[in-house]
């Protein structure tokens, strides 16, 4: 065999040597993007959110927005064990606190038009009992996420519910840092 010989046969187990190790690499990173939802909120996100950032557990007709700041994560979960996980991680962090919203439409929709919808608002009244919970219609709801989205993270998790209006958003807030501390602090300020 020639010096030329060896010289491309050596390229060549170099390329293909490279090649491999490439292929190896990209299938390793993307079994660790594989997260779910739940790792992806206790390990990642909730840590990193603060107040101005939201969560939303969206029923599964709730589009995917194309705002930069939003975040969509399928968890192929039934909506109110998600919503349960989702406030308990909340419950037990030290720096945050939701703001929860509704659909203003939600108690609009009867049972003859969809079909265990009274069992889906029993169901957040007592998951929610206690909570701040405002009604803003859905439209203000999404333009107000599509606003936030320009500046502060904003993660959904999308569930299997079918019926509508009933994605729960959460505004998150200082849990140590109360609003009539701030008002105080402000006027100190004047």
């Amino acid at each position: 065999m020639s010096g030329k010989q060896k010289t491309t046969l050596i390229a060549i187990f170099a390329c293909l040597g490279f090649f491999l190790m490439a292929c190896e690499s990209t299938e390793k990173e993307g079994k660790e993007m594989k997260v779910s939802w739940e790792d992806q909120l206790l390990l990642k996100e909730l840590s990193a959110f603060g107040h101005r950032n939201w969560i939303v557990v969206a029923d599964s007709g709730y589009p995917a927005q194309v705002s930069p700041g939003i975040e969509m994560v399928v968890s192929n979960e039934d909506h109110f064990a998600v919503l349960e996980k989702v406030l308990k991680a909340i419950d037990q962090s030290k720096h945050v606190r939701p703001r929860i919203y509704l659909d203003k439409e939600l108690e609009y929709v009867t049972e003859d038009l969809a079909l265990g919808i009274e069992a889906c608002r029993e169901r957040f009244d007592t998951m929610l009992k206690g909570g701040e919970v405002k009604l803003v219609l859905h439209e203000e709801l999404i333009a107000r996420l599509d606003q936030v989205a320009k500046t502060f993270r904003v993660l959904m998790i999308k569930t299997t519910l079918t019926l509508p209006y009933t994605s729960v958003f959460m505004e998150l807030d200082c849990s140590y840092w109360k609003p009539e501390a701030e008002a105080k602090m402000r006027e100190k300020m004047k």
